[in-house]
């Protein structure tokens, strides 16, 4: 086992679990410089999977997937703690909210993303694809 392997070993994964909606918000303020606190139980409560991460009951690690009712899904929000970046823990969020979408019938997943993460995504697997965007 490598030292990065190592490492990221000692994270706890946890799909649909319960999600403490203060950790989250809290992960998320220390984790993008715009966000603000917010209440996240709207957003959860449309979710067609959760992933978080844990390093002891620290939530280090969370994405999302949203879905169009039949085979789209979306992956949203992909976070992990600027403490634990870099580990391959954003990578394992990423493949198990694949794999749950896959488990509820998804045959897409989607993610927008901006270029300069464009790495990270085509290391989990996503291709290039023509989008649009409308700011409403």
């Amino acid at each position: 086992m490598t030292n990065e392997s190592a490492r990221a070993a000692t994270v706890a994964y946890q799909t649909d679990g319960p999600v403490d909606v203060e950790a989250l918000s809290d992960l998320m303020v220390v984790s993008w410089p715009d966000a603000s606190p917010r209440d996240w139980r709207p957003v959860l409560s449309h979710s067609l999977a959760t992933v978080c991460a844990y390093q002891g009951e620290l939530l280090i690690g969370f994405v999302h997937v949203a879905w169009d009712g039949s085979v789209h899904a979306f992956l949203l929000d992909p976070t992990v703690h600027p403490d634990h970046r870099r580990r391959g823990i954003g990578t394992e969020l990423v493949r198990r909210a694949g794999q749950a979408a896959r488990a509820r019938g998804c045959t897409w997943l989607h993610v927008d993303y901006e270029p300069r993460l464009a790495t990270f995504y085509e290391g989990c697997g996503f291709g290039p694809t023509m989008a649009g965007l409308m700011r409403l």
